[in-house]
């Protein structure tokens, strides 16, 4: 399943792809503020993000690359991988990269996007997500839409420098 283009009022997600190699999204991953509560931790450089890129591509997934339609700039990706076709549902993921375009409301506008797009065209039962627990910001924005705590998982990950738990949540279809 490819991803396809969607749009938001803001917001254009384009299907990811070597189209967004640059150094500007080696450095999100690269930076430790960026990357404090993500399982990847750095020690990127162009190749081994185009050896990704070529990857994501190849698999077909639901990953998106999130622009600001204003001036066409890369802020952030979303995906929605992997698909469970026996629980008719999806897990979501997403990053902005781009610290000057945090606390804008561009995270929720661009998962609103994908979550209707699995939801009304896909026809997902539910969407669910893992976040570390120390990320207070996206744990509210997450209970904000609507996601409900399903677990809790002890001693998940070392994040931030130490190790911490994670939040199972899952949003279902029609609950938002």
């Amino acid at each position: 399943m490819m991803a396809k283009q969607l749009e938001t009022e803001r917001l254009l997600l384009e299907p990811l792809s070597l189209k967004q190699l640059s150094s500007k999204y080696v450095g999100w991953l690269n930076d430790p503020e960026v990357n404090k509560y993500l399982e990847t931790r750095g020690g990127y450089t162009i190749e081994k993000l185009r050896s990704f890129l070529e990857d994501q591509e190849k698999k077909g997934i639901l990953f998106w690359a999130i622009y600001k339609k204003q001036d066409a700039k890369h802020i952030g990706n979303i995906k929605i991988d992997p698909i469970d076709e026996s629980k008719n549902s999806g897990e979501y993921g997403i990053l902005i990269g781009d610290k000057d375009e945090w606390g804008k409301g561009f995270a929720k506008e661009a998962s609103w996007a994908a979550i209707n797009f699995c939801f009304d065209e896909l026809k997902l039962e539910q969407v669910t997500l893992g976040v570390v627990e120390d990320n207070e910001a996206a744990i509210e924005l997450y209970k904000k839409m609507g996601f409900e705590v399903t677990e809790k998982i002890e001693d998940k990950g070392f994040y931030n420098g130490k190790m911490c738990n994670s939040i199972r949540m899952v949003l279902k279809n029609g609950k938002q």
